[in-house]
């Protein structure tokens, strides 16, 4: 009898045995079969490095043709491009990859002009563009090309102290320049002292920061364009008369802008918050989490931009030029008319309370159809230098602007992603606090567990 229950027992155990093995292998074949059949992946990162962007995404999803992406490498190469372009297949099935292997298939490269390996090409209907690079940005920079064609330019005027964007210092703007070429934008500079108007090859103009006055042609070549049509992004810094370096006030040109409903007020902003102070900045640097509905920041709901040394700016209420606000500062932020002195009273019952408008879009009715003018007011010229620029999602903002301006709102997203500077920022207290936490108290804490285990054990 014992016998029997034995194996009685024994034959239990390996039909439980044999059951989870064959329930496991069934999850295992599902799985399998479930992953080859639905790639899905998931990116953990913070700033969604290894994801297209939205705009690539925006752009892909709204393509009114087919789209054929190829890439040219050696067989057993194909791999190193495989991962990029199966993401742009996997949003829409207007895009189709294909794989050429130029010695194997050398009359197709040659067509194609194709000389060296791992280049991609993207046709959209009849129009082809090779890619810059095997890059998110360089994919979509020629799809972009194929759809939009590369005849956009967007001019700087210079000759009144303008930050240019040749110039690779801080100060420069020659990021600026590259960010927009990654949009197929064409960019140049242009002198309105020489010639008091604005070339008929451009899409839009930016002021960036005028250090000098402008003469009134100047003025007068900036307030007819936009007003028949065109498009502007002025940056002006505020009138500050400190140290070696002034700021004229522009008084003409900042006459145009309240004409149209913005006036830029003589003060300078200052952000008392003190989560500036995590990113390493100053009051002097304004930050901004919070946007309006304008479609250039509306995909900005969280991120985070930063406005050094801005001034404010009064809004008006022009039916033929309508105005709205793209952002403010803080409530915890102030303004102060002293601009001559490094200084600053909080206290000055003078001082204007925030939140502060710091930034304002608005449209000019020209009467004529399908030619409104356009126009971008922002209090600060510095944000989009090569120093800042580069810098929490500053670069995502200016190139929306121009997106805008240009009437390329299908453009208008958060952009792809550079890897993100993940260092931690400590105030003095804060890094005491670490340490004698760290130091002290978890060292004190685990000698009086282990002091209090070997007296209960005693």
């Amino acid at each position: 009898m014992a016998g029997k229950g034995l194996s009685a027992r024994q034959t239990k155990y390996a039909a439980y045995a044999s059951t989870y093995v064959l329930i496991v292998l069934a999850i295992v074949v599902v799985a399998n079969y479930l992953a080859n059949r639905y790639d899905k992946t998931y990116d953990a990162t913070s700033n969604k490095r290894y994801s297209l962007s939205q705009e690539t995404k925006k752009i892909v999803d709204e393509l009114k043709q087919p789209a054929t992406i190829t890439y040219f490498n050696q067989s057993r190469h194909f791999s190193e491009g495989r991962d990029l372009l199966n993401e742009y297949s996997d949003i829409s099935s207007k895009v189709h990859i294909q794989y050429v292997d130029p010695d194997k298939d050398p009359e197709a490269a040659r067509a194609a002009g194709i000389s060296r390996y791992g280049v991609a090409t993207v046709q959209v209907g009849n129009h082809t563009e090779t890619a810059n690079d095997m890059t998110e940005e360089g994919i979509t920079g020629a799809l972009i090309r194929d759809i939009k064609g590369n005849t956009r330019t967007v001019c700087f005027v210079t000759g009144s102290g303008e930050h240019a964007i040749d110039d690779t210092s801080r100060d420069g703007e020659s990021h600026f320049k590259d960010l927009l070429a990654r949009d197929s934008y064409q960019t140049k500079s242009i002198d309105l002292v020489q010639s008091a108007q604005v070339p008929g090859d451009c899409t839009a103009i930016v002021i960036a920061g005028p250090v000098h006055d402008y003469e009134q042609p100047e003025v007068d070549a900036i307030k007819n364009y936009v007003e028949n049509g065109g498009r502007a992004l002025f940056m002006l810094d505020p009138p500050l008369n400190m140290g070696p370096t002034s700021v004229a006030e522009n008084a003409a040109l900042t006459s145009v802008l309240a004409g149209w409903g913005v006036t830029a007020d003589k003060d300078l902003v200052l952000d008392l918050n003190p989560v500036g102070q995590l990113f390493g900045l100053g009051p002097q640097v304004p930050l901004v989490r919070s946007y309006s509905s304008q479609p250039i920041v509306a995909d900005m709901k969280s991120a985070t931009t930063a406005f050094p040394m801005s001034r404010s700016l009064t809004l008006g209420n022009d039916p033929k030029s309508p105005v709205q606000k793209l952002f403010d500062s803080s409530q915890s932020s102030l303004a102060t008319t002293d601009l001559s002195s490094p200084k600053v009273n909080v206290n000055d019952p003078n001082n204007k309370k925030g939140p502060l408008t710091l930034a304002a879009a608005g449209s000019y009715n020209t009467g004529k159809a399908n030619a409104q003018g356009r126009f971008v007011v922002i209090g600060s010229s510095i944000w989009a230098s090569n120093e800042f620029i580069g810098q929490l999602a500053d670069s995502d903002l200016a190139v929306n602007m121009v997106n805008w301006l240009c009437s390329d709102e299908d453009l208008i997203s958060i952009h792809p992603k550079t890897p993100e500077d993940r260092h931690l920022t400590m105030t003095q207290g804060q890094m005491r606090t670490v340490r004698i936490v760290s130091q002290f108290l978890l060292p004190l804490i685990v000698i009086f567990a282990g002091i209090l285990v070997w007296w209960k054990r005693r």
